[in-house]
């Protein structure tokens, strides 16, 4: 593109409801935080089934399971034309273009393939061709705080305000917004003929942990995803000595795996538990397993369940998920907090379509 591409009219004056296309959409935790902040999700596709069935079931079956190298949009008279080999969806024209494209290759916890050149990094091209051809009048990205530190970024925001927007990006803590997790994650907003802007923190107590698992029996009833894990006796041996706060440097010689015996340091959030008095800390995809983080119950000698693990990334309880138990995990830790959503949600309705939020 040789300059920046104007604005395409809104088509959808009927109603007059700002739309939101939603790329790398997950189990909708960016969609479900829009469409509570007042915005009409026309699109969104993801390259995971089980997650796009999750979708489909909570927030509509405007959702395409395919990877994105395989979506073509053109624009038309009555808005746009979103074709995936012989499925083909036409949308109003979208307000707001959100979405995570893939964060592991930018993750701190693979800075190898990141400087190597992820292949998962190139989905960013993916996003910006979309972008390029939709012209929302805002986009917002979510990626982990790496993101901003990294080349392609600075490619994408260079093209970005060549494409006429103003950018803003900044990290975020979700427990800042009302989630019960200490959660950082970098966020990029682009915005025409206004000048772009993140929201500010919430003037507001953190919200702990033990109101978040408030009225969830402390055993789990394997009702609503409230299931655990079936740990073995010598699991149940170590959970219990592990008290609030504490970690794997707790365990007693006789009960540590050879391999934690010759690792004398490391994280200390390994087999580590929570405190009910605190956010959360990050729930990743794997949350379940206590040998990945701070994932044992602030009290029970036990892992978080499924629903807890939803709970601190703030899905209402009637939110229904698709797929096997470690799917599911999978959907829950990649999402973006649905209360942190909404919250980004509402400035983008206050600041870019304020005429619709009195």
């Amino acid at each position: 593109m040789s300059g920046p591409v104007k604005a395409a009219p809104r088509i959808n004056k009927e109603d007059d409801v700002p739309t939101v296309a939603d790329l790398f959409c997950g189990a909708g935790g960016l969609s479900l935080g829009f469409s509570n902040a007042g915005f009409s999700s026309v699109f969104a596709i993801d390259n995971d089934k089980c997650a796009c069935e999750t979708y489909a079931r909570n927030l509509g079956t405007h959702v395409v399971n395919a990877p994105i190298e395989n979506l073509r949009v053109r624009r038309e008279s009555a808005g746009l034309l979103w074709t995936v080999s012989e499925l083909e969806s036409r949308t109003p024209h979208v307000d707001v273009l959100v979405g995570g494209p893939p964060c592991q290759g930018f993750s701190s916890l693979n800075r190898r393939a990141s400087a190597q050149g992820d292949p998962r990094n190139s989905l960013w091209t993916e996003y910006y061709r979309i972008l390029s051809e939709i012209s929302p009048r805002v986009f917002l990205i979510e990626n982990v705080p790496q993101l901003l530190r990294s080349g392609e970024y600075a490619k994408l925001r260079r093209r970005a305000i060549k494409l006429g927007y103003d950018v803003a990006s900044g990290v975020l803590n979700a427990q800042h917004f009302g989630v019960p997790q200490k959660r950082l994650r970098a966020f990029v907003i682009g915005v025409r003929d206004s000048i772009a802007s993140l929201p500010q923190p919430a003037d507001l107590k953190h919200v702990t942990v033990r109101a978040a698992f408030r009225g969830l029996s402390l055993r789990p009833n394997n009702r609503n995803l409230h299931v655990g894990r079936n740990p073995t006796p010598l699991s149940l041996k170590r959970y219990s000595c592990v008290p609030p706060g504490g970690n794997r440097f707790d365990l007693p010689a006789k009960l540590l795996p050879p391999c934690w015996q010759k690792k004398k340091h490391g994280s200390t959030d390994v087999f580590g538990r929570m405190w009910y008095d605190r956010p959360a800390p990050t729930i990743r995809t794997e949350f379940i397993k206590p040998e990945k983080g701070r994932y044992l119950h602030p009290k029970a000698d036990r892992p978080i369940t499924l629903r807890e693990g939803a709970r601190l990334q703030s899905f209402p309880d009637d939110f229904i998920f698709h797929g096997s138990y470690t799917q599911i995990a999978k959907q829950i830790g990649n999402a973006v907090p649905v209360v942190l959503a909404e919250a980004l949600a509402k400035h983008v309705m206050q600041y870019y379509f304020f005429d619709r939020a009195a």
